[in-house]
């Protein structure tokens, strides 16, 4: 969430920080509520003032005089017009708030201009696509092959876009996310949690997803919780509320969920398999971090998501998002898009997100600088480290022989115990 001190100094910044998020917003109108909320405030301010003054007046006049009664009813007018100006100065709130949650964070200004995928720029590339001599298959045919994915028992079980992973398949993702977890807490520090994979509706609100993508999720209405789409929700949300001193900066968590989103997509190739599923698991990576360090720490969030792909010896690129293409909450954002030659493209595993101060003010998290000094929102970032299905799929697809089984990639076989699935 923006505040409202900056949107009053700098309207046309934010007007056109929406329009490069292809975002249409009212400023002009959230600014005049401002105005009228702010004018009925200094209304109210006086009237209590005068009201404190007839008080003490009526507390040195005799009973039963002229004067007495005449301070009586000015008074209970008084109180009638407080009463007005502060119901609605409370309807005003209402609706200033319901506005300033729907104006989305405003773009870095290193973020490039652009309305869709195809102007994302391209920073870098990694490793190279194998050349082979036989046709590669896509992941999902393999799969079924060797028997390690099961597509049709899980539509039978719960629906379309559910998987089940059986055998070697099963313990491939399982050595996956020990793998992610273990690189991320060993060599990169962070602390691992083990958060609920329920949420209530303030969480989802204080990291963006609420109330634009309320259509997307999965809510348990009876106590109206949601189930996470990623643990960014819990992580992020762990401390609202909170004042860190600056010493305890950077908080560093990382944490193994499944996810829940509803927006699949659709039945065809573009979406088979693991491409895009209702219930998927994930290894994310939470920061909170201080204003000024929040950019270096950006690159090194990316770093240490890439890590992953490069010891997995995985071909990707990095794409650095237009505006167009942003999160609602995000200021800037890296992809980590994976090569599937099976389906000849490339397939995201992990956005790299800063939030800036945006998810900190909406759940009340900061700092104090120094002892004495004033608190600050912290800024807050996250990278998916990374999204389990489609590496799984690029695995299947990049580690795939002549004849049709699949090599497991040097760095996961002490965790599955087998070097190859056939």
């Amino acid at each position: 969430m923006l505040d409202l001190k900056f949107i009053r100094k700098y309207p046309e910044l934010v007007r056109q920080g929406a329009e490069r998020k292809n975002m249409s917003i009212d400023v002009d109108k959230l600014l005049e509520l401002d105005q009228n909320r702010r004018e009925l405030q200094t209304s109210l301010e006086s009237h209590l003032q005068q009201k404190n003054t007839i008080s003490r007046q009526i507390n040195f006049i005799k009973e039963n005089s002229t004067t007495l009664a005449n301070l009586k009813t000015e008074s209970h007018q008084l109180n009638s017009l407080i009463d007005s100006l502060e119901r609605q100065i409370k309807a005003l709130d209402q609706e200033i708030h319901l506005r300033l949650i729907q104006i989305p964070n405003l773009p870095h200004v290193s973020v490039p201009d652009g309305r869709t995928e195809s102007e994302n720029q391209i920073i870098k590339n990694w490793g190279k696509p194998a050349d082979t001599d036989f046709k590669i298959l896509p992941h999902w045919e393999i799969a079924e092959k060797l028997g390690i994915i099961d597509f049709e028992r899980s539509s039978q079980l719960t629906g379309a876009f559910f998987v089940t992973f059986k055998g070697a398949g099963a313990r491939l993702e399982r050595a996956l996310i020990n793998f992610m977890l273990d690189l991320q807490v060993k060599e990169h520090g962070y602390t691992e949690i083990s958060p609920p994979l329920v949420t209530r509706r303030q969480a989802l609100f204080g990291t963006g997803q609420l109330p634009r993508l309320e259509n997307d999720l999965y809510c348990l209405e009876r106590d109206d919780f949601f189930l996470i789409p990623t643990a960014e929700v819990p992580l992020t949300n762990f401390h609202q509320n909170e004042i860190f001193t600056a010493e305890e900066l950077p908080i560093k968590y990382v944490a193994y969920t499944p996810c829940f989103r509803r927006e699949a997509g659709t039945h065809g190739r573009e979406n088979r398999g693991l491409i895009r599923i209702h219930q998927f698991d994930k290894v994310e990576l939470v920061q909170l971090v201080k204003p000024a360090e929040s950019y270096q720490t950006l690159e090194i969030l990316c770093q240490q998501a890439e890590k992953v792909l490069q010891l997995l010896e995985l071909p990707y690129r990095v794409s650095l998002l237009c505006a167009g293409e942003l999160s609602f909450a995000s200021a800037k954002c890296y992809d980590l898009e994976v090569w599937s030659p099976g389906i000849g493209r490339y397939l995201e595993v992990s956005s790299c997100c800063n939030f800036e101060a945006f998810q900190a003010r909406r759940i009340n998290l900061r700092y104090r600088p120094d002892a004495g000094k004033k608190v600050e929102f912290v800024h807050t970032l996250n990278a998916s480290g990374l999204a389990l299905p489609r590496t799984v799929a690029a695995i299947l697809e990049n580690y795939q022989t002549d004849e049709g089984t699949i090599i497991v990639p040097p760095v996961l076989r002490p965790y599955t115990g087998f070097s190859i699935i056939k």
